[in-house]
């Protein structure tokens, strides 16, 4: 299918892997020019082996200063017209362990960098009349998970955010959108999966059907996504197909809710 990217550059955070890296490749293949970015110089260039014609920089997200360096570093490429808010960190952790540092760092990496990235690259897609920008946020934002309360605040807050700046693009041809993937076979996730066999001596597919089961009881996938089926979704609404599109929050979930709204 031809989104109509063709030239047009898209900055995609956090894809070195997982569902960002799979967004960037997909653009890649659509004929956008892509920037991708990952938190050190290590790990930027190991995924532009795989993906040798994106532009690459990198920083910690937490940190101001490096997120300040990559707005002028990503400035210096082009005019970005599509922007993918997608990096993001998790970790389960009983809420009475979890640290205000941990709080603050949740909030700078999963939420804050978004709002950075939108506030120095949205009025330029507002000059132009023509960008989109996209939050990648979680079932998790809808449905917060109890072993790990301070990632699923983050995502409700993108959600919160993202309608709110498509407030401001009323009457234009630029979008902002979020996109809610249900639980997904990223690397963080595939890790934590392989860990908790090997803990509990199971095998990993019986602890993907455990989650399922337990934790995710209402999936109709009953499966880990792949970070594909979340990239597809995302490339859509980066497209001009995409134009009728505007301040929503896309379930890519899997089925996880059973709600209508």
């Amino acid at each position: 299918m031809d989104y109509n990217l063709e030239g047009k550059l898209a900055f995609v955070t956090g894809s070195t892997k997982g569902i960002g890296k799979a967004t960037a490749e997909l653009l890649l293949r659509e004929g956008a020019r892509v920037i991708i970015h990952g938190r050190s110089r290590e790990t930027v260039e190991h995924a532009k082996k795989d993906l040798p014609t994106a532009h690459a920089v990198y920083g910690d997200l937490a940190n101001k200063a490096d997120v300040d360096r990559i707005i002028e570093d990503v400035k210096a490429i082009g005019d970005v017209q599509i922007l993918v808010n997608n990096a993001g960190i998790f970790q389960p952790k009983p809420f009475q362990d979890i640290p205000d540092e941990d709080w603050l760092r949740f909030f700078d990496v999963n939420v804050m960098s978004g709002v950075r990235f939108s506030r120095a690259l949205l009025p330029p897609m507002l000059l132009l009349n023509w960008g989109r920008i996209i939050f990648i946020s979680s079932e998790s934002a809808l449905n917060i998970p109890v072993e790990m309360i301070h990632y699923g605040m983050t995502k409700t807050a993108q959600l919160a955010i993202s309608r709110g700046l498509a407030e401001l693009t009323k009457g234009t041809q630029v979008t902002v959108n979020a996109v809610l993937p249900g639980p997904t076979s990223s690397e963080g996730v595939i890790d934590f999966v392989k860990d908790l066999a090997k803990s509990e001596g199971k095998d990993e597919k019986a602890v993907e059907a455990d989650f399922f089961r337990t934790a995710r009881p209402t999936s109709l996938l009953q499966r880990f996504e792949d970070p594909l089926e979340i990239a597809q979704t995302v490339v859509f609404l980066a497209s001009p197909l995409s134009s009728a599109i505007n301040g929503a929050a896309l379930r890519a979930d899997g089925g996880v809710f059973k709600s209508i709204f």
